[in-house]
């Protein structure tokens, strides 16, 4: 009887320190594209730190939705993000942010204005300007 009151009170503390990682659900921060098409930034908190995420459909998969994550392990790559579309912004066409896992580009269209190509290592998708200024107004906000 004792070995199971004592058993009853340690497996409380043993579940909260036990686990490495508590994982919370992501909150949406900014829906930047809905539709066929999404884009989407969100933010994971867990238990030791939080996380970023841009979600998206790959563009280069026409036949069935597939949809992939950009991460940014803190808020300061999700800052260098936001700092790369900012300069772009005020870029010229053909201009391209690099980064370790993924890139930017730059592509001007005739008669649609300034989009942006984001493409990582296996995934692409594209963004116009009104949308990367609402990438940026957000990530500035955080």
């Amino acid at each position: 009887m004792k070995k199971l009151i004592l058993c009853a009170l340690f497996i409380p503390m043993g579940d909260k320190h036990g686990s490495n990682h508590v994982h919370a659900s992501g909150t949406n921060l900014v829906e930047v594209r809905s539709g066929e098409w999404p884009i989407n930034l969100e933010r994971d908190v867990d238990e030791r730190d939080t996380s970023y995420a841009l979600l998206f459909r790959d563009k280069q998969v026409l036949t069935s939705v597939l949809m992939d994550t950009l991460p940014f392990a803190n808020l300061t790559q999700l800052k260098y993000f936001g700092k790369a579309l900012t300069v772009l912004k005020t870029g010229n066409n053909g201009d391209i942010a690099k980064f370790k896992d993924y890139s930017i580009k730059r592509a001007d269209k005739k008669y649609e204005g300034t989009w942006f190509i984001l493409r990582d290592r296996w995934c692409l998708t594209d963004f116009q300007q009104s949308e990367a200024d609402l990438l940026i107004s957000t990530i500035k906000g955080l």
